[in-house]
């Protein structure tokens, strides 16, 4: 298990370019793109959701991850989860691994419960730009998402943008997010803390 700690900051399409330039000035380097397909899996009755935990399968250019977390309240922007992740041999959930590794009581009880009645939900589908930003000797991972959120609900398509900041702590002190988030926003004024992940988003368009 690892707890993640991010800052996510919702981004006006009209300044993505200087996004861009910024976190490529800032970190020396080109950012590297990933394109990142997932499926989000729950039951019929949402019993994951009320369990407030959210179970992923991701497609990313070097094979399956699926993820399971756990979902707390953020605050300005700050996210922190208890996540478990870990690579699966293709498109298909592997829950017994899950449950082996998750060690929350809670939750992992939510996941049990839940494990034969799992159907995909919603899709996001985007781009991640990534940078690793060295922030008063912490390690910082910089990304730019872009892409969207897709749910089918009475044979209908519903489609919401993804544009976002994500800031995640890899190594070093909390503080470090705050200050990285802090440069951002001075150079960036459009920039808005989002306590909304994107499983969020997609429950919620799900709901219309």
């Amino acid at each position: 298990m690892a707890i993640e700690r991010e800052i996510k900051l919702a981004l006006p399409r009209d300044q993505v370019e200087a996004a861009l330039r910024w976190l490529e000035t800032r970190a020396g380097t080109p950012g590297r793109a990933v394109h990142l397909e997932n499926i989000y899996f729950d039951t019929p009755a949402l019993a994951l959701a009320r369990a407030k935990s959210a179970l992923r399968l991701r497609r990313t250019p070097d094979g399956w991850l699926q993820t399971f977390k756990s979902v707390g309240a953020a605050k300005n922007g700050l996210h922190e989860r208890h996540e478990w992740e870990m690579p699966v041999a293709g498109e298909a959930l592997e829950i017994d691994a899950l449950l082996r590794e998750c060690d929350e009581a809670g939750v992992s009880t939510a996941l049990a419960g839940a494990a034969s009645n799992l159907i995909p939900l919603f899709r996001t589908d985007f781009t991640r730009t990534l940078w690793t930003l060295d922030v008063a000797g912490a390690q910082v991972e910089a990304a730019i998402d872009r892409g969207e959120v897709v749910a089918d609900v009475d044979d209908k398509t519903r489609r919401t943008p993804i544009c976002e900041i994500e800031l995640e702590l890899k190594d070093g002190d909390e503080t470090a997010l705050h200050t990285l988030a802090a440069e951002l926003a001075q150079a960036l004024p459009g920039l808005a803390p989002d306590d909304v992940s994107k499983a969020q988003r997609g429950y919620r368009l799900r709901e219309g």
